[in-house]
């Protein structure tokens, strides 16, 4: 589930956090972006890192994080270390709940008002690239260390640099591919996998799926093609959940 936080006062968002968790979701996201997507460009819209730090105290069992994280906005040392802290608020106990979302970054508009250099694709794919390593070994540094190996979550689809940041560092990747171009996208992903020596079979492929809760045949393509985690979006002001309730009535199914 990613809550869209845009168009929303905070408190609607608070609620539908807790409404996600009752109905039983394995995990609720939000973005990293500055202002709202959709709609209204100037609408209301609040900053996603901070309000995870809520999420990790207002849940108990659900996992968490950003889909995705801008690498761009932070200094990846400061990254490693803002995401050990969340596993640790999230954990009560036992082990972490927050799943590390990251991508190169996409939306010129956050760029140009924060004072970020948007650079190129290129220029902000090298950077995660040069980030990601900086991360783990921040990781393994810090005291206390974080609770889990924190699963990283990489975004993207291109083949000739994304992918192979995917088989090199992710354990969950995003993207928005079609059923007819996953398999294609999966061997692209396994010849890197096999250059950088990593198993990508380890690697849970994720994809977004019918914000209405309708489309249950693109679905089930979805699922016979390999994806495992499906997320659906759902924006501000009101969170309506009912597509959640089908699609999980859907995932029960699966799992049954």
């Amino acid at each position: 589930m990613q809550l869209q936080p845009q168009h929303a006062e905070y408190s609607a968002i608070r609620d539908a956090v807790l409404r996600v968790e009752e109905l039983g979701a394995d995990v609720v996201f939000n973005w990293d972006h500055f202002y709202p997507l959709s709609g209204d460009p100037d609408g209301l819209h609040f900053e996603g890192w901070s309000m995870l730090g809520a999420w990790a105290e207002q849940t108990e069992r659900i996992e968490f994080g950003t889909l995705v994280n801008c690498n761009s906005y932070r200094n990846a040392d400061l990254q490693a270390d803002m995401a050990r802290t969340l596993d640790h608020v999230s954990a009560k106990g036992g082990t972490g709940r927050f799943i590390f979302g990251t991508g190169a970054g996409w939306f010129e508009r956050d760029y140009d008002e924060y004072g970020y250099e948007f650079g190129t694709p290129g220029t902000r794919l090298a950077a995660l690239a040069e980030a990601l390593p900086r991360i783990r070994s921040r990781w393994a540094k810090l005291n206390p260390a974080p609770t889990r190996d924190i699963p990283v979550m990489i975004g993207g689809k291109g083949e000739r640099k994304t992918l192979r940041i995917v088989a090199e560092h992710a354990d969950i990747w995003h993207s928005f591919v079609q059923p007819d171009e996953l398999g294609h996208k999966l061997d692209v992903l396994k010849r890197w996998g096999d250059e950088v020596g990593r198993d990508v079979s380890t690697i849970t492929v994720s994809n977004e799926l019918d914000r209405k809760g309708e489309d249950v045949a693109h679905a089930d393509a979805l699922y016979d093609a390999g994806v495992r985690l499906f997320t659906i979006g759902v924006s501000g002001p009101d969170y309506d959940l009912a597509p959640v309730r089908r699609w999980l009535e859907w995932r029960d199914a699966k799992n049954a």
